[in-house]
């Protein structure tokens, strides 16, 4: 008998379960999800609090506002999720303080089966469960949002879509921002013009040539003037 291909697992660790999958159940992701190319694990933190779930926190040693989820609830919780899944899995804790996600990292992330996505609250949670399990730790941008799981959501979206079956054309991945360290350049629709302003001739031409080194060129000329960093990346390799 033929096994069943599992598919690409999110593993949540959160505080807040009811929130997923929330905005991940709609358009193509959400679509996704139904045909199971991908699938969503809960695991609700507070359920490993020994003394109840309002015992997962506590304040920081040293002073200062907030408060810190306790290391031996995530210990606990990472423990019985990875003893489910066993192996083939990265384990991301989101914070401002990681490294900042970009298209090369989500890549890296869907070419393993399992993702643990650790979801912090309040100031975060304690230092030492993460360097316990060597957490990669992952920020999507120089902000700092209530929780983690928004982050979790964002870097969901953006490993599900380079799943085999969840884009109908590979095609527009290829062509995607960030696929070559490029913004993708301008796209345009119907009417051809629009208050007096005309789609870019070349577009209309036929020419598939002409068109290539157009895209080439307004991606670098975009990236030069919006994401300079970018452009150093291309130069050097």
């Amino acid at each position: 008998m033929k096994k069943t291909k599992k598919p690409w697992t999110a593993h949540i660790l959160t505080l807040f379960p009811e929130m997923f999958p929330g905005p991940l159940s709609f358009s193509i992701i959400g679509k996704a999800l139904k045909e199971k190319i991908w699938s969503i694990n809960l695991i609700n933190i507070q359920n490993f609090s020994k003394k109840g779930p309002k015992y997962v926190d506590d304040k920081p040693y040293g002073g200062g506002s907030g408060m810190i989820i306790k290391s031996e609830v995530v210990h606990e919780a990472l423990k019985k999720t990875i003893k489910k899944i066993k192996t083939d899995y990265s384990i991301v804790y989101l914070t401002p303080k990681g490294k900042k996600l970009d298209q090369r990292r989500v890549k890296k992330f869907t070419k393993k089966k399992n993702i643990i996505l650790v979801c912090g609250k309040y100031e975060g949670i304690d230092q030492r469960v993460i360097d316990a399990w060597k957490m990669e730790e992952i920020s999507i941008g120089d902000y700092v949002l209530s929780g983690g799981e928004i982050a979790a959501m964002n870097l969901i979206d953006s490993c599900v879509r380079l799943l085999p079956n969840t884009l109908g054309s590979s095609k527009s991945l290829d062509s995607e921002t960030f696929q070559n360290n490029l913004l993708e350049y301008p796209q345009y629709t119907k009417p051809r013009n629009w208050l007096g302003k005309r789609v870019p001739e070349v577009l209309l031409s036929g020419n598939h040539k002409k068109i290539k080194e157009w895209k080439e060129k307004e991606s670098i000329k975009i990236t030069r003037i919006k994401r300079p960093d970018l452009l150093k990346k291309v130069e050097k390799r």
